[in-house]
């Protein structure tokens, strides 16, 4: 995860994280790179999402 000091266009819905890549068993199941690669599709990876982001991201 790459996090910077402020928000910006580039980050996730604006927010300051502008990498983000989540692994489950080996497999990539969210990658972000100032953009969506690959979007959390289940409901695990959508929770570990939001959590990181309500800590990182505003």
């Amino acid at each position: 995860m790459k996090v910077y000091e402020e928000g910006s266009q580039f980050g996730i819905d604006g927010g300051k994280v502008s990498k983000l890549m989540l692994k489950r068993n080996g497999e990539i199941v969210c990658n972000y790179d100032r953009g969506w690669d690959i979007k959390p599709a289940d409901p695990d990876t959508q929770l570990a999402l939001q959590l990181l982001l309500h800590n990182e991201n505003y």
